[in-house]
């Protein structure tokens, strides 16, 4: 019984508490601003910010990107291009070379994005022959390398094209703008409204 009593006056207590506190002043700045959340992660879309194809115009895909369903599962951790041996590999996108060397006996150049956050992004480029070393900065277009002979997993020569964030493997594509990704000749559309000229 004395308990509830308890209870209930501490009930009571609290409301009147509530009830006289002040309410909290309008600030004229507005609303206490919310912290935005980390500008990229591996779940964010990618940033479009591709501006060519690492090999030719518009190159056959000979093998897509298959994201694995685990960190060490099968998948296909990046695209692979159809591009014979000799032809140059180009950056993507601008940004920093953070490896260009050998590994399993493959040529590979690794360059960090430029303006893509921490852990940047990083395109990875094989097999291919550098033409650049770490520490050197790219500009979107550059040629980075040739494309070796051999020391591909295609069954066609290629260029093994892949993007990732950190551990995070993701789809080097996403990087192109739709009009690079178009497929079939440019068409010119009539415009309305506007007299020919005489």
């Amino acid at each position: 019984m004395r308990a509830k009593r308890c209870a209930r006056a501490t009930g009571a207590l609290l409301l009147a508490l509530a009830a006289a506190a002040p309410a909290p002043a309008a600030d004229a700045a507005g609303p206490v601003p919310v912290p935005a959340p980390a500008p990229w992660g591996p779940d964010l879309p990618v940033p479009v910010i591709g501006r060519a194809w690492p090999v030719g115009t518009r190159p056959p895909v000979l093998r897509g990107w298959q994201p694995p369903a685990t960190r060490y599962g099968r998948g296909h951790r990046g695209v692979d291009l159809a591009a014979p041996s000799g032809t140059p590999v180009r950056a993507v996108a601008s940004g920093r070379v953070s490896y260009a060397g050998r590994v399993a006996g493959k040529g590979v150049v690794s360059v960090e994005l430029t303006g893509t956050g921490t852990p940047p992004l990083r395109t990875t480029y094989e097999p291919v022959r550098a033409a650049v070393r770490a520490g050197d900065e790219v500009a979107a277009g550059q040629v980075i390398g040739h494309v070796e002979p051999g020391g591909s997993h295609c069954t066609a020569p290629c260029l093994h094209w892949g993007l990732r964030r950190a551990g995070t493997y993701l789809d080097p594509l996403s990087l192109l703008p739709p009009r690079l990704l178009r497929t079939g000749p440019s068409r010119l559309l009539p415009v309305l409204g506007v007299p020919l000229p005489a």
